[in-house]
């Protein structure tokens, strides 16, 4: 079994490096192309002639539009990757997550989401600049009556882009506690490296636990996790970890599924499945989770 859950990761990585290479000379905008959204919601992609003159004149394949400043909401030059077969996909703006771990990119300045996934697990996350974001999370358990103590944590992340716009790197930490009970805590200090673009992208991490009394552990949490977008509405998604404990044994998870991401609202399903060295039989744990982004 972990044999096998190695040769998965194998077989992501090389399936990303290879995507590295083959795009590794490629520009990351469309400089000769906008991208104009007006306050009715509409988008139109084409070469602009000026971006001073109003209207501004684009010309795009339904023919030459004029469109009145005060009407547009933004003007932008896409990203290469955002243009599939002369089709403009808008930016994902899922690319910071996928089930529930990070991936290397941040929420930009001012933008967040509200996640909740299995019902009870809520988190609210906000960019307060474009390389810092932190998210708060709580399990409401007070809901069944007074006196219960309450799960919560926290997320603070710091994340740089790379210049070339071919991915990023990031640090952060998740800090676990219970209100209303104890001072003590744990938490888990990670890195990240993310390759490719907020579309298409592999991420791989390695963490360490920590708790308020019991220090730092020697053996890392290593994690291999990917988003590849399919199309303007979904994503295919697996997040996988590997924990080594001792000289030979090990468990972990593997993981599949589909996000599917409408203007106002992500939709995440899918399932873990446990490994470890002595596991006799295979189960799976099912995961549903739904994001509402935010700025």
């Amino acid at each position: 079994m972990i044999a096998r859950f190695n040769g998965l990761f194998f077989m992501i990585s090389l399936l990303f490096l290879n995507l590295q290479i083959s795009n590794a000379q490629t520009s990351d905008t469309m400089d000769s192309i906008w991208v104009i959204e007006t306050l009715d919601g509409n988008t139109y992609i084409g070469n602009v002639s000026s971006i001073y003159s109003d209207p501004i004149e684009i010309n795009t394949k339904i023919g030459l539009l004029k469109i009145p400043k005060n009407s547009i909401r933004s003007i932008t030059h896409p990203h290469k990757y955002q243009i599939v077969h002369g089709e403009y996909w808008p930016e994902n703006p899922h690319a910071t997550r996928h089930f529930w771990g990070p991936s290397s990119f941040g929420l930009r300045k001012g933008e967040g989401y509200y996640q909740n996934s299995w019902i009870f697990f809520n988190q609210l996350s906000y960019g307060f600049s474009n390389h810092f974001t932190l998210g708060v999370g709580i399990i409401p358990l007070f809901i069944f009556g007074g006196g219960i103590e309450t799960p919560a944590w926290i997320t603070p992340k710091f994340n740089f882009e790379y210049k070339n716009g071919k991915g990023a790197y990031g640090a952060g930490t998740i800090v676990f506690g219970v209100l209303g009970a104890s001072s003590e805590f744990a938490g888990i200090l990670y890195g990240t490296n993310t390759f490719g673009n907020r579309d298409k992208q592999l991420t791989l991490g390695l963490g360490y636990g920590y708790s308020s009394n019991g220090g730092i552990t020697s053996t890392p949490t290593v994690s291999l996790s990917a988003i590849v977008r399919t199309s303007k509405k979904w994503a295919f998604l697996t997040e996988n970890y590997l924990l080594a404990v001792g000289d030979s044994d090990s468990f972990g998870f593997i993981s599949g599924g589909a996000r599917y991401m409408g203007k106002k609202l992500a939709i995440d399903f899918g399932g873990f499945i446990p490994v470890t060295s002595g596991l006799e039989r295979l189960f799976v744990l099912p995961w549903l989770g739904i994001t509402a982004p935010f700025n």
